[in-house]
């Protein structure tokens, strides 16, 4: 290599990407960087514990241990910033550096913490053109516990979120044209952003780009041509953004890209058309996200891989079956609920009133107490066929929700897996393309390094899904559960109101 320049190198370095010199790079508080990946080394009697944050172009990198230094090229052209790290101790680093995070863990896996519009217009016409919860708490012990499941990737200390909110209408062509716009605030700011939905898509678009071949992204709620501005319809579709927006920010890949920053914290109109315009010239987008990623760690045994990737994908296309039969048994309960169930109810109320109405004109005199009774059984009957008509929006909506999310969820996953898949069987026709001279061995080892880094992250990938999926199912079970205790005493009430008169 013809050139090094040396990059801050401490042990137990973890520095936090900006632009601009005058911020404190070693600050608690700057974001992580956009690509992290982390994965346990055996080190008896410790466990070093290494967490690697990707950016796009091949850089220089210097991580220093005791008596350990790796280098990596640096590739031009780049530019230069001065930084200081935890120690007071400056130099020059590169303005898109790889940042490393190295923690000790002890072998019970107790970790130490780390310090840490093309056309330029505001308004494109996608309205009319197209369409098609879990952070757990992030204490060191559950970050180690993370750390026994595999590769997992490195969360932010404070986690991202958001709130879409205010729907309003706007328009635009001297009224000719309409359009409802979102407020979306993040956490990190407190401070709104509006979006209409078309930004929502492109935003969409452009991280199925970038991520598609590591990271599921699951699609947005669907396009509606008519009853756009139909009250119930607008706060369904904000309810779904908030679901999507919220999928996304829980993700540490995702959330701190450059892109998905952009959507949350533009400060107007011009910050946001030039941000769009660069993301849309990103060049590191697709497989050459895997690139990017360069971890020194021990190759994975090809095997091994393919079994890894083979369970993966066996268990979410039994997953997808299983919330599809869910989402149709819970479509067929909340018709019935709204439908049958409560004519049902309503029907054996009117019988008991018309019986009460029948007996009143016996003439008997001791006929007072019977017909009342059976009155207010009748009108019990009616508020409990209400009561049955509304409780699927109390309970089932939700679980229902989340069933739809993770069946969008679910449904990318083939084609992040096949991605691996393929690299898989490139890998396996290596030999016979070493012996057939179209490439040397050196490239076939380069083959096995790559995929490598792809089965590391997707096995970051898995272990975040499941942890979502464990942590999402928990919160949506537990909430349908105590809805259903609800409706249950609330008939319960009901009818021993209507017992009292007997």
């Amino acid at each position: 290599m013809n050139n090094f320049i040396p990059l801050l190198s401490v042990p137990l370095l973890s520095l936090s990407h900006s632009s601009s010199p005058s911020l404190p790079f070693l600050s608690s508080s700057l974001p992580l960087s956009p690509f992290s990946l982390s994965f346990p080394l055996p080190l008896f009697p410790f466990s070093l514990f290494l967490s690697l944050s990707f950016f796009p172009s091949p850089l220089f990198l210097s991580l220093s241990l005791p008596l350990l230094s790796l280098p990596l090229p640096l590739s031009p052209p780049y530019r230069w910033i001065e930084a200081q790290n935890s120690r007071g101790e400056s130099g020059l680093v590169p303005e898109d550096y790889l940042q490393v995070s190295v923690c000790l863990f002890i072998t019970d896996y107790t970790p130490k913490q780390c310090d840490d519009d093309d056309d330029g217009e505001w308004d494109e016409e996608w309205d009319d053109a197209r369409s098609t919860g879990g952070y757990g708490e992030t204490t060191g012990e559950e970050e180690g516990e993370m750390g026994d499941v595999g590769p997992v990737w490195l969360y932010p200390q404070s986690p991202l979120d958001c709130v879409v909110a205010d729907p309003k209408k706007g328009s635009k062509m001297y009224g000719l044209k309409s359009y409802i716009e979102y407020q979306v605030t993040p956490n990190t700011t407190n401070r709104p952003v509006n979006h209409r939905y078309k930004h929502f898509d492109w935003l969409y678009e452009r991280l199925l780009e970038k991520f598609g071949s590591a990271i599921p992204i699951p699609s947005l709620p669907d396009k509606q041509v008519t009853g756009r501005f139909e009250e119930e319809f607008i706060k369904m579709r904000m309810e779904r953004l908030q679901g999507w927006m919220c999928r996304m920010c829980r993700h540490p890949v995702v959330s701190n890209s450059d892109v998905f920053q952009l959507f949350l914290t533009y400060r107007d109109e011009k910050e946001w058309k030039t941000g769009k315009r660069r993301a849309e010239k990103d060049e590191c987008v697709g497989p050459m996200v895997f690139s990017t990623i360069d971890p020194e760690a021990p190759e994975l045994d090809i095997i091994e891989v393919e079994q890894k990737c083979e369970l993966f994908s066996r268990f979410t296309k039994e997953m997808d079956d299983g919330v599809k039969d869910l989402l149709n048994v819970g479509n067929i309960h909340w018709k019935r609920c709204t439908g049958p169930l409560r004519k049902e109810y309503q029907k054996i109320g009117k019988a008991f009133q018309n019986l009460s109405s029948v007996f009143n004109t016996s003439g008997y005199t001791g006929e007072a107490t019977l017909t009342d009774a059976l009155t207010a059984a009748g009108k019990t009957y009616e508020e409990i066929s209400q009561i049955v008509a509304e409780q699927p929006r109390k309970d089932l909506h939700f679980l229902m929700e989340t069933n739809n999310e993770y069946k969008g969820l679910l449904g990318c996953f083939p084609d992040t897996i096949g991605v691996h898949k393929a690299a898989i069987e490139k890998v396996r026709e290596g030999d016979k393309m070493v012996a057939a001279g179209k490439i040397t061995t050196q490239d076939k080892g380069t083959m096995a390094k790559r995929i490598s880094i792809m089965c590391y992250s997707l096995q970051a990938e898995m272990n975040h899904f499941h942890s979502n999926r464990i942590y999402d199912y928990n919160r949506v079970m537990q909430l349908y559960l105590e809805e259903q205790i609800r409706f249950y005493e609330t008939v319960r009430g009901g009818k021993r109101v209507g017992s009292i008169k007997w």
